[in-house]
């Protein structure tokens, strides 16, 4: 008796093992209609309790390097399953990459001509304007050659830094020593405007021309000289989700993010005008 007894508890025990396991599988992450929860170490764009999830690779121009970084810190804290990676360069050497087949999700671009090519080439449908940006003359805190004029960059001795000529910021370069006349030499031309600003703060030219929000952004380690509004250029910067995008969702509520009133209210304290 006491060994059928035994039989008995062990079928029982059986039976409830069997239970379990048929449960375990009935309330998997994927069932045959194919549910949406994404697989640990996917790119997947909703995580298991319905937020964003993934990571978002946002490509944008070295003049939003301190605005998009504050984007990045405020869209991963609302979205703590969220990992927003940040490939900042001069915009036509990232529309490049990207009409290349260089994976990523988004695209800020310094210009929209740059823009238009990636749009061209497939990686991207259409694309919104968030932000307007102007130029400005940048010298060392010192000011050793005595800039106070776009003219004083034709001064012969004087050394200039400007953006290569294919770089956003070297075409509204470009466009605002034509609008005045003037023919400036420069000693050397950056690859972005970044790196013209640093040869001005190291102190290795006399002057450069950058973005207003780079002067802003440098603090006190250089000064900005105005150039008249009758010959200055401006760009505008346009946002866009990218075709090939591994985590659409995540990209589209990123460029939202941008576009949202408190995206402005970051462009702004940055020193970018409104577009």
């Amino acid at each position: 008796m006491k060994a059928k007894c035994l039989s008995l508890a062990a079928v029982t025990a059986l039976a409830a093992l069997l239970a379990a396991g048929c449960s375990s599988s009935d309330s998997g992450t994927t069932d045959s209609a194919g549910t949406d929860s994404a697989s640990p170490g996917s790119s997947g764009t909703q995580s298991a309790s319905g937020g964003l999830s993934g990571t978002v690779t946002v490509f944008a121009a070295a003049s939003l390097q301190e605005s998009f970084t504050t984007f990045e810190e405020q869209f991963e804290q609302a979205n703590p399953e969220v990992d927003v990676i940040l490939n900042l360069g001069a915009s036509s050497a990232l529309a490049t990459g990207i009409t290349q087949g260089q994976p990523g999700d988004v695209f800020a671009s310094a210009s929209q001509s740059t823009m238009d090519t990636v749009i061209a080439a497939g990686a991207a449908e259409t694309a919104t304007a968030f932000a307007r940006n102007t130029m400005q003359i940048a010298v060392p805190p010192a000011n050793p050659a005595g800039i106070t004029a776009l003219s004083d960059l034709t001064r012969s001795g004087v050394k200039v830094a400007l953006c290569q000529a294919q770089v956003p910021c070297g075409k509204a370069a470009a466009t605002v020593f034509d609008n005045a006349a003037l023919t400036v030499v420069p000693v050397t031309q950056e690859s972005d405007v970044k790196a013209v600003l640093t040869k001005v703060r190291l102190g290795e030219v006399d002057a450069g021309i950058v973005y207003v929000t780079d002067v802003r952004a440098a603090g006190g380690e250089v000064t900005g000289i105005d150039i008249p509004a009758d010959v200055n250029a401006s760009t505008t910067y346009p946002i866009t989700t990218l075709t090939e995008s591994e985590n659409p969702a995540a990209a589209r509520a990123f460029v939202e993010h941008v576009l949202s009133e408190e995206g402005a209210e970051v462009l702004a304290s940055a020193g970018f005008a409104t577009p």
